[in-house]
C-alpha cells in the first residue's frame, strides 16, 4: 500500500490529512493558528506560526495514521495563494509577518496604477490590479522595511507564497520554488509564456533576485530534511489551494465547474488549453499543470464565505460552534427578509470593490438570531451564484452541474439553496476535502502511484446531488433583490 500525505495549509488553519492509494483517508490533524488585523482592512499571519503548526499537524498526522515517514511515498503541498512572506536567505528569519491575501492596504496603490497599467497587467496575468494579489504586498514590505529593497537587490532575501514558504522550510532552505498554479496569483507572472515578466516586475520595482524558480504543479520539488519526520520524504506536487480542489474534484475537460466553500468562496471552470478572458468580473488564471504545456482556469473569488460563520461565532456568538448554524437556520422557514453581505474585506468577483464593507439590510423587531443565521448561510449563496451567471457568460460551454466542496459544503440547507439560485443540479463528492486531495493526486503522479487523469478520474464518487426546487422566475428575483442589496454597501467604505 502506498501512502501521501497531503500538507493543507489554509487561511485560517493548518491540515494534514494521509491518503492511501485507494483513496482512503487514514488520518487527519488540523491546528487553527491566529489571525492578526493590526488595522481595519489589515490582515497578517505569523510566519513561524504557519510553519510551526503545519510541521506538527503533518507529524501527527502520521502518529494516528499508525505509519513512519518511511512508508509515504510522497507528500503534496497545498496552500492558502496570494499571501506573501520575505524572509533571510541565510538565516530564514522572515521580515515582518506574512501579509494575507484578505488584505486590502494597498487598494490606493492598485487605483493608482490601474488607469496606466491595467490593461497590461489583464492580458499577462489574467488578472485585475487588487490588494488582493501578492505582488502590492511585496511592493510593500520593500517599502516600509528599511534598507530591505537594496538587500533584495543583492541577492539576501526570498520572496515566496505559503507553498514556497513551506518548501523552503521542509527543505532546510534548499528549494527556493512555487508551481505555476501560485506564481499565476502574482501578477508578476505571464501565465501564457509560463514565466516571470520583466515589464511587471519593473512596474512595481521589484527585483527579480528575490523572486523563487517555477515548476509544474505535479513535479519532483526534493526531498524533506531527515530530521524532521525521521526519514526523507519526497515533495511530489505543490497546487494552490483553488486549482488543487479543481483537479481534486476531477474537472479535467473543459466546461467543467468545481466550487470551494472555505474561508472564501472559490469557483473555477476548467477551460483547457484556451484562456479565456472575461468580459464579466472573473480571472482568469493557471490551472494545475503535469508539465509544461499551459492548462487555464476561469476563476471567481469571493472573500468571506466560512469567515462569515466564524464571526458570528467569535464575535456575535450567536453560535458556539460552526456546525450549529444549520440547526439555528433551519428553525425558521426564511430570512424574513433579512439581507447580510459580508463584504468584511472588500468585495471580490464580479463587483472587485476594495471599499465596500459588511452590512444586514431588512431589520425589523422581529428579527432573531436565526433570521441573520440564515441570512448569512444565504449569503454565500448569492455571492456563488454570481459567479457562474458570470461563466456562463464569459464561456461558451454549457454548465451540466456544480462540484461543490469545502467545510460548508456539508450544509444542506446551504447546498440547497445554492441549487435552488443556480438552476443546475449541486452535485457533492463522497470526499470533500478535495483541496487536500488534489495535492495528493498531483504528488502520486509523481511518484508513479498513478498513470493517468483518467485512472484518477475513476476514484471520484457522488455523495449527493441537490436539485433545483424552485422556479427561474423565483431565482431572477431573488438575484435581483440581492443585487440591489450589494450597491448599498458601496458608501460604507468610503470618506
Amino acid at each position: 500500500m502506498h501512502y501521501i500525505l497531503a500538507m493543507d495549509q489554509g487561511t485560517t488553519s493548518s491540515r494534514a490529512i494521509v491518503f492511501d492509494d485507494d483513496v482512503r483517508i487514514h488520518a487527519i490533524a488540523q491546528q487553527e493558528y491566529r489571525q492578526l488585523y493590526p488595522q481595519p482592512g489589515w490582515v497578517e499571519h505569523d510566519p513561524q506560526n504557519i510553519w510551526q503548526s503545519q510541521l506538527a499537524v503533518a507529524q501527527q498526522a502520521l502518529v494516528k495514521a499508525g505509519i513512519t515517514a518511511r512508508d509515504v511515498t510522497a507528500i503534496g503541498i497545498t496552500n492558502q495563494r496570494e499571501t506573501t512572506l520575505l524572509w533571510d536567505r541565510h538565516t530564514g528569519e522572515p521580515i515582518g509577518n506574512a501579509i494575507v491575501w484578505q488584505d486590502r492596504r494597498t487598494a490606493d496603490f492598485c487605483a493608482q496604477l490601474k488607469s496606466q497599467h491595467g490593461q497590461l497587467f489583464r492580458k499577462r496575468t489574467g488578472l485585475l490590479l487588487d490588494p488582493y494579489f501578492s505582488a502590492t504586498k511585496l511592493a510593500w514590505l520593500l517599502d516600509h522595511y528599511e534598507g530591505t529593497r537594496k538587500r533584495a537587490e543583492n541577492g539576501e532575501l526570498a520572496f515566496g507564497t505559503v507553498d514556497t514558504w513551506l518548501l523552503w522550510n521542509l527543505t532546510r532552505g534548499k528549494m527556493h520554488v512555487t508551481d505555476v498554479t501560485n506564481a499565476s496569483r502574482t501578477l508578476l507572472f505571464d501565465i501564457h509564456r509560463n514565466r516571470w515578466d520583466d515589464e511587471l516586475l519593473d512596474v512595481f520595482n521589484i527585483p527579480a533576485q528575490v523572486l523563487p524558480q517555477v515548476y509544474a504543479s505535479s513535479a519532483d520539488y526534493g526531498y524533506t530534511a531527515p530530521d524532521l519526520f525521521g526519514a526523507s520524504i519526497l515533495i511530489g506536487s505543490v497546487a494552490g489551494d483553488q486549482q488543487a480542489a479543481l483537479f481534486g474534484q476531477a474537472c479535467h475537460a473543459p466546461g467543467m465547474v468545481k466550487n470551494t466553500y472555505g474561508t472564501g468562496c472559490f469557483m473555477l471552470m476548467q477551460t483547457g488549453e484556451h484562456a479565456c478572458e472575461s468580459q464579466h468580473g472573473l480571472l482568469t488564471t493557471s490551472a494545475a499543470q503535469l508539465d509544461k504545456q499551459p492548462v487555464f482556469a476561469l476563476e471567481g473569488s469571493v472573500f468571506i464565505c466560512g469567515a462569515v460563520i466564524q464571526w458570528l461565532r467569535d464575535s456575535l456568538s450567536i453560535i458556539k460552534n460552526s456546525a450549529e448554524i444549520e440547526t439555528l437556520a433551519t428553525s425558521v422557514p426564511d430570512s424574513g427578509g433579512v439581507y447580510f453581505v459580508p463584504a468584511f474585506t472588500g468585495l471580490g468577483s464580479p463587483h472587485w470593490d476594495p471599499h465596500a464593507r459588511g452590512a444586514i439590510f431588512g431589520l425589523t423587531r422581529g428579527t432573531t438570531h436565526a433570521h441573520i443565521a440564515r441570512a448569512a448561510l444565504e449569503a454565500i449563496g448569492y455571492q456563488s451564484a454570481e459567479l457562474l451567471l458570470a461563466m456562463q457568460k464569459d464561456a461558451a460551454l454549457p454548465i451540466k452541474e456544480l462540484r461543490v466542496d469545502g467545510g460548508a459544503a456539508v450544509n444542506n440547507l446551504l447546498m440547497q439553496h445554492q441549487a435552488d439560485l443556480l438552476g443546475v443540479p449541486v452535485v457533492r463528492p463522497r470526499i470533500i476535502e478535495t483541496t487536500a486531495l488534489g495535492t495528493a493526486y498531483l504528488a502520486g503522479l509523481t511518484a508513479g502511484i498513478w498513470n493517468s487523469i483518467e485512472e484518477i478520474a475513476e476514484h471520484w464518487q457522488t455523495d449527493r446531488i441537490f436539485e433545483p426546487m424552485i422556479s427561474r422566475d423565483e431565482a431572477a428575483q431573488s438575484m435581483f433583490n440581492w443585487s440591489r442589496v450589494v450597491r448599498g454597501c458601496n458608501p460604507w467604505g468610503r470618506d
